[in-house]
């Protein structure tokens, strides 16, 4: 048996190119498009629909409203009136809103306002094409009011929320339809 005695410069090579094979394989098995694994698709949550929601102070002495700028949505001209004929209110001003998709699995809020705002969980659709919708209003950590209620578009659901710097806060909840 022959032992062969491998000087430093053929140890230098034989390292050389067992390095320089071993980063070809490492290289082409990196960007081989079969080995790369398929990228999870992005799906959305499924939804129910969307919800509106406001935050709207009502007051008799207009000289008591707070000043805010957020207006009405374009088909919601006609809330002041209507909360009118529901609230003894002269004048009422949104202090916030917002818009929620509803999720079917998920819990979903409403918040027009740091302090006040709107857990809403599905149910599912109603029989007569409403969203059929679990309500918690929220103040803060404390849960204010349960419920269970049926929302259509274009029919707004009012709640009366605590009283208000000499008013009262209120709670305006509409269904959106599914896009």
């Amino acid at each position: 048996m022959t032992n062969v005695l491998q000087t430093p410069q053929s140890l230098w090579k034989s390292s050389f190119l067992l390095l320089l094979s071993s980063s070809f394989i490492l290289l082409n098995s990196s960007v081989c498009p079969a080995q790369q694994p398929a990228p999870i698709p992005v799906q959305k949550p499924a939804t129910d629909g969307q919800v509106w929601g406001a935050l709207v102070f009502a007051v008799n002495d207009a000289s008591k409203l707070t000043g805010s700028a957020e207006k009405a949505p374009e088909h919601q001209k006609d809330l002041s009136q209507r909360l009118a004929k529901v609230f003894p209110y002269q004048h009422f001003e949104i202090l916030g809103q917002h818009l929620q998709d509803v999720f079917r699995e998920y819990e979903s809020w409403v918040v027009p306002t740091r302090d006040l705002f709107l857990k809403v969980d599905s149910k599912g659709t109603a029989a007569d094409g409403g969203l059929n919708l679990h309500l918690q209003v929220w103040r803060q950590q404390q849960v204010l009011v349960k419920t269970d209620a049926v929302l259509h578009a274009r029919s707004p659901l009012f709640i009366g929320g605590p009283k208000w710097r000499d008013g009262q806060l209120i709670f305006v909840l509409e269904s959106r339809p599914k896009k």
